[in-house]
């Protein structure tokens, strides 16, 4: 009996923690390339996979992501870096879908060498910028893109909950 007043209290434990899953939403990156050839396809592929890659380390870290439809996106963005400058107007989208915050996000581009993930996060709520970040890519590389973000989520989460832990460096194989 005490067995199951237990079981069942830690199920209710543990429904209510999932209830309460901080809520994020992650608007796709937008590419300011400032290169002298701007907008080769290989970096609007790499400018596409940093929304799910920072998706994915976030839900490994326990945050619930919310879905914003590209519609919706486009409805709320009146140009290029709107959203990103508009903290107000990114709060308002968040809070159509019941985010708790929203990531509105940048690869910028200043080299060949070298692109900055920039991101801001803004809680809903009272539509307040709580984080501005960059992290830095040296070169073109799928793996440096993959640091840059794990570092990205490490600052966002070093704001919010605390509990992202990256994963450990790849090791190279010997030559």
């Amino acid at each position: 009996m005490i067995c199951k007043a237990l079981l069942s209290l830690l199920l209710c434990l543990l429904s209510f923690d999932a209830v309460t899953q901080t809520r994020i939403a992650i608007l796709d990156f937008e590419l300011k390339d400032m290169t002298l050839a701007p907008g080769v396809p290989a970096e609007l592929q790499r400018t596409a996979s940093i929304k799910p890659l920072l998706e994915q380390e976030l839900e490994r870290a326990g945050y619930s992501i919310v879905e914003i439809p590209v519609q919706a996106r486009k409805t709320a963005d009146s140009g290029v870096g709107y959203l990103f400058d508009h903290a107000d107007a990114a709060a308002q989208l968040g809070r159509q879908f019941q985010a708790d915050y929203i990531l509105v996000g940048r690869l910028h581009k200043p080299s060949f060498l070298f692109a900055y993930l920039m991101g801001h996060l803004v809680r809903v709520a009272d539509a307040k910028l709580i984080g501005d970040y960059i992290s830095e890519s040296k070169g073109p590389n799928a793996s440096l893109t993959i640091k840059a973000v794990e570092s990205l989520t490490a600052k966002i989460d070093r704001d919010l909950e605390q509990r992202y832990n990256p994963p450990p460096p790849a090791k190279l194989a010997p030559h």
